[in-house]
């Protein structure tokens, strides 16, 4: 986003009252920053109010503010002295369902002050969304999963401002991304028939609201800005990825994708974007692959494997002995059994390609990826075939919903230029793994961009000019959003990429498969 006239702290000099000019000092606030913002929609909160009269005498009427804007209406919401060298802050926050990273940024500067992240306490009560939804229809069950979450976020903001040396009180601002359900749950909304046919939120676009009415110990005049969502099944997390990536300003057409429990993807430029979400991440989630977790100390997030040798080269994070697998080493894993023809195009183990490594149990085959006596469990870490099937069928359908939405607007997929990968997965995937399954199509690599925590980046821009909140707005307008479960196109698309990479080889001309 480029530099912006407006942001939320205002340095303002007031002409003082005289027998002549007798103004109200909040008037003549007003005035001024109706001047400065170029807005007649300029108010005081009573926060503001209560102190003015004092402050304005005591610093010859020069005043810094803190303001807000919402659907065009500006509200100062603290005022202090321009002396006042404490930092003034603002909270971003990504409200993930697994996971809350959190980021104090100087309002005034932009500069990060401190960051941290925690578990998502409302996990205590379902690891998945649709449970603590249904959780929440239980008596009491939506007041306590917002005070987990609301709780979680107090106690945890107070650590990190420790660490950076203010108060909570020092937080006037909190920007604030998640799916819709998260933002239901932290706003203490009904998130009922988000998940029943029609599959309608409470609310799309909640604006600004004020922390205490949440209960978030920042000051008592702070705001939240809970980024807005498109429907039941595309949240504020993709808007705020939508503003971190400039998808919405770019000239040439690209494509941004998440992948969690869903696959959520956008894709679009200046014009237009069109957005989706179907099921194709749930293989990649810790809990589903025997051995699978998500990404910490001593998971395996890179695989490579001789294609002559077919020995492993393993790389787990920090270097420590391996105890998983996450999303991106399952993805690289497939791809190297595949190039090195230990699986074959259904994804099928091929016992004689394995050597040694294969083991059947129950009548289902395994491959030993790391032998119980070089583990961090003592026990053998494993690929079942059951867990290739699951990630086949994700992989199917992730390049599926590309297809789909692609085709719908009549964009090539080899004429994006830029393929977005968004969160965690973006973090740690090797874009030539995902290619080699057919998992993401077969472009150039370096089209191919992580964005990390995309969330909290987009959170983080929203707290550097009130002019992203209109930008916000204006993505949140501009999207149009397909449903696949009634695209009569997605079931046979789907068949045809449930092979490695695809029925089609030749739209994957860049994967070598091994040959006898």
């Amino acid at each position: 986003m480029p530099e912006t006239e407006h942001r939320w702290v205002i340095d303002l000099e007031l002409t003082p009252p005289s027998l002549g000019d007798n103004t109200a000092d909040a008037d003549r606030l007003v005035a001024g920053l109706q001047k400065q913002l170029g807005s007649p929609n300029v108010s005081l909160d009573r926060t503001a109010l209560l102190p003015l009269p004092d402050l304005l005498r005591k610093n010859n009427y020069r005043v810094r503010c803190i303001v807000c804007r919402d659907r065009g209406a500006w509200k100062v919401i603290f005022a202090t002295g321009p002396a006042d060298d404490r930092p003034i802050a603002g909270l971003a926050v990504d409200l993930g369902t697994s996971r809350v990273v959190l980021r104090l940024v100087g309002l005034a500067d932009g500069r990060t002050l401190a960051e941290s992240a925690f578990d998502n306490p409302q996990l205590n009560v379902g690891a998945d969304i649709l449970a603590r939804i249904h959780y929440a229809d239980t008596t009491d069950g939506l007041e306590h999963l917002q005070k987990l979450i609301v709780d979680g976020l107090n106690r945890h903001m107070a650590l990190l401002c420790r660490q950076a040396d203010i108060t909570q009180e020092q937080i006037h601002l909190a920007a604030i991304a998640g799916n819709t359900a998260m933002s239901h749950l932290l706003l203490g909304t009904n998130p009922h028939w988000m998940i029943r046919e029609p599959y309608i939120p409470a609310v799309n676009r909640p604006g600004l609201t004020r922390a205490s009415d949440l209960g978030l110990n920042i000051h008592p005049g702070g705001r939240v800005l809970v980024f807005p969502n498109i429907g039941s099944y595309f949240g504020g997390d993709l808007i705020a990825g939508i503003l971190y990536s400039d998808l919405h300003r770019r000239e040439n057409t690209a494509i941004l994708v998440d992948v969690g429990t869903n696959a959520e993807v956008v894709l679009g430029n200046h014009n237009w974007l069109m957005a989706c979400a179907g099921a194709a991440g749930p293989a990649l989630e810790g809990g589903v692959t025997k051995m699978g977790m998500m990404a910490g100390p001593g998971v395996i997030d890179r695989i490579d494997i001789d294609p002559k040798t077919h020995q492993f080269q393993v790389h787990t994070i920090e270097n420590q002995k391996p105890i998983g697998i996450c999303g991106s080493g399952l993805i690289d894993l497939a791809a190297q059994m595949f190039l090195a023809g230990m699986i074959d195009l259904r994804g099928k183990l091929v016992p004689g390609r394995c050597d040694g490594r294969y083991q059947e149990k129950d009548g289902l085959g395994y491959l030993v990826v790391i032998a119980a006596d070089r583990s961090g469990t003592g026990k053998d870490l494993t690929i079942g075939q059951a867990d290739l099937d699951s990630l086949t069928r994700s992989k199917a359908a992730m390049f599926t919903i590309l297809e789909t939405i692609t085709t719908t607007v009549g964009v090539a997929m080899q004429d994006l230029s830029k393929f977005y990968v968004a969160g965690t997965f973006g973090s740690f995937i090797r874009p030539a793994s995902a290619i080699s399954i057919g998992m993401l199509p077969d472009l150039d690599i370096d089209r191919y961009k992580p964005l990390g925590n995309s969330s909290l980046g987009g959170a983080t821009m929203a707290l550097m000019s009130t002019d992203a909140v209109d930008e916000i707005d204006a993505i949140q307008e501009r999207i149009t959003y397909m449903e696949l479960n009634v695209n009569q196109d997605f079931m046979n698309r789907f068949s045809a990429a449930k092979f490695f990479p695809h029925t089609d080889p030749s739209r994957f001309p860049s994967v070598q498969v091994w040959q006898e």
